[in-house]
């Protein structure tokens, strides 16, 4: 079964996506052809984008599902007009909440992801900026700023979960790869042993693990089942003898691995 799904925003679309992303996850029968329309912040606009539903209504004999978090009211009276099963998610939440709060919101566009706050973005593009430069162990000289310190074998997912961090969470995160020649004796790296208290292990599942390698780097040793599997046992092996938290990254998400961390660690996030 197959179906349309438009997420429409007079902003950049995160938000409806998110959320659209969130519900559309439940029905794993159907598969969804998935747009985005982005920054639709006039009448014309508006009227492109219900075209395009229009169209795609046509093409697939059934409703295109859409998200939309649309803020003019103008234009979701136009959008309302298409041949689409809309989601007003503004519709649907901005009125009770103006009613609970006893005050009218002021109906401006493009204002969930604006910076708002010089703060905030100052601390979000500095905590970026960290992970890309301590990460994979580039450089292991600022690790005392570090809030956080990643570590686990090649491949296992440090590198994302370090940067959603820094940009979600306004956290700074450097992540650290363990390679065979650390599991010898077990000994933590030297570039670690000061900072124990910050580290937080990732470990993933063998096939996983092999299959990703191998789009990297495939019919290698490196990649090899074997392989794999060798790391995750002597890794797993040193996190238990230095009791370091760890996690099974295997069937999470960024979005989930990065907010179990923070849950195991007892970080505070810098971002709101």
């Amino acid at each position: 079964m197959k179906r349309t799904a438009f997420y429409l925003s007079d902003g950049t679309g995160i938000t409806a996506e998110t959320l659209g992303h969130s519900m559309l996850s439940q029905f794993g029968d159907i598969e969804f052809v998935q747009v985005t329309l982005p920054f639709v912040q006039s009448d014309q606009q508006t009227r492109e984008a219900v075209e395009r539903i229009n169209k795609a209504h046509q093409e697939d004999g059934v409703k295109p599902v859409v998200f939309s978090t649309l803020v003019n009211n103008e234009h979701r009276e136009i959008l309302h007009s298409c041949k689409g099963m809309v989601l007003d998610l503004f519709g649907a939440f901005l009125n009770p909440l103006e009613e609970e709060l006893g005050v009218r919101s002021n109906h401006k566009i493009n204002q969930s992801h604006a910076i708002r706050d010089a703060d905030s973005y100052r601390i979000r593009i500095n905590a970026v900026h960290f992970a890309l430069d301590n990460d994979d162990g580039a450089r292991t000289r600022h690790y005392d700023q570090a809030d956080i310190i990643l570590i686990g074998v090649s491949r296992s997912g440090k590198t994302p979960t370090s940067l959603y961090l820094a940009l979600q969470f306004g956290l700074f995160a450097a992540n650290y790869p363990l390679t065979e020649d650390d599991f010898d004796d077990l000994r933590l790296p030297k570039a670690l042993q000061e900072h124990k208290t910050k580290l937080f292990g990732l470990t993933i599942n063998a096939e996983r693990l092999s299959a990703i390698r191998s789009e990297r780097k495939s019919n290698s040793k490196y990649a090899s089942l074997r392989q794999c599997d060798m790391e995750l046992r002597a890794l797993e092996a040193m996190y238990n003898k230095h009791n370091i938290p760890y996690l099974d990254a295997t069937e999470l998400s960024i979005e989930e691995i990065s907010t179990r961390v923070l849950a195991m660690k007892g970080l505070k996030r810098r971002l709101q």
